[in-house]
């Protein structure tokens, strides 16, 4: 008898660790849009029944949950939008931009920027950042909130049908700068995408001196005491030599972007030359920060990436010079 005491003491210690050591602390199911700002630009009135317009059909294959998790002992707010169907999905970090609430996930980046990847058969997740969104901390812009996003690779195995051997990060604006910084910092992800990435934030002040006074010195800590150190962590063309060479990087920026010129990805483009890190760069003429003006085609060049390295594994394209 003494034994069975003494295995079920193990197994409930064991539980208890176990439960103790979950990141992700809670998913709830957005199971009804109508009551979503964005809900009247997703639907249209046929025989006098609301219904989906065709471009947003595929709502009815997809689940939104808002999540919180755990990263550096803070609860974190965030998105998950997956496919209804059961199935092992590669999955995808989506990294947003903005500062504090401006550019903070909504349900509509839940429905759109989010619904439209997992409708393709992903497993898409994104985090507020601390201090964001409801979640408990305060963000640095490119500072320990990294984590915040690194951490959702270990997120992904408690949600199912997550495949977390197949895990892309996108990355937008900010995003863009989080997610360069991200693949320094771990070698769990296998493809990224970046759209209108910040890469050099000496430049971004020098074309924008308001983002310095509005938002990196208030938001970094010890910002006017550690000017040079900090911009440099946040200015991926000067640390090029850390990117991983097994990560090819899909790069695209509209060339009349104003709020991060595009002159960013095309030196960190001559970098990555440099360097022989696997890149391919899109410049899209005539495109705004968001590249609105092609969007059907940045939608597209999007999946295209991530189905090439996650579903079908292709090798990494060869950066050693060849041929005849």
């Amino acid at each position: 008898m003494k034994y069975f005491f003494l295995a079920l003491f193990i197994f409930l210690t064991l539980f208890v660790h176990s439960q103790t050591n979950k990141l992700l602390i809670e998913q709830e199911l957005i199971s009804d849009l109508s009551n979503a700002p964005i809900y009247p630009k997703l639907v249209e009135e046929i025989h006098g029944e609301m219904q989906w317009k065709k471009e947003f059909k595929y709502l009815d294959s997809i689940e939104i949950y808002e999540i919180t998790y755990w990263s550096d002992g803070l609860k974190i707010k965030g998105l998950l939008v997956k496919p209804k169907k059961k199935g092992n999905y590669p999955s995808i970090i989506y990294n947003r931009g903005g500062n504090r609430e401006f550019g903070a996930l909504k349900i509509a980046h839940g429905a759109i920027t989010l619904g439209r990847i997992a409708s393709q058969g992903y497993v898409v997740v994104a985090s507020q950042y601390r201090g964001n969104g409801g979640s408990k901390g305060k963000e640095e812009f490119g500072g320990k909130e990294v984590n915040d996003i690194t951490v959702l690779t270990e997120v992904l195995k408690e949600i199912e049908s997550a495949d977390t051997e197949n895990i892309g990060m996108y990355g937008w604006s900010r995003g863009g700068m989080m997610t360069y910084l991200a693949l320094t910092k771990t070698e769990k992800i296998k493809a990224a995408v970046v759209g209108g990435g910040v890469s050099d934030s000496y430049e971004t002040i020098r074309d924008r001196p308001e983002m310095e006074t509005k938002v990196l010195a208030e938001l970094i800590p010890n910002y006017r005491s550690n000017k040079e150190e900090e911009l440099k962590k946040r200015s991926a063309i000067k640390w090029v030599d850390k990117f991983p060479k097994n990560v090819p990087i899909l790069m695209m920026h509209g060339n009349s972007d104003w709020r991060v010129k595009p002159e960013q990805s095309l030196r960190l483009a001559l970098e990555f030359e440099r360097h022989r890190i696997p890149y391919r760069l899109i410049m899209f003429e005539g495109g705004d920060h968001g590249i609105s003006e092609h969007k059907k085609e940045v939608n597209g060049q999007v999946i295209s990436w991530f189905d090439r390295y996650l579903k079908r594994n292709e090798p990494i394209p060869n950066m050693e010079y060849h041929g005849r």
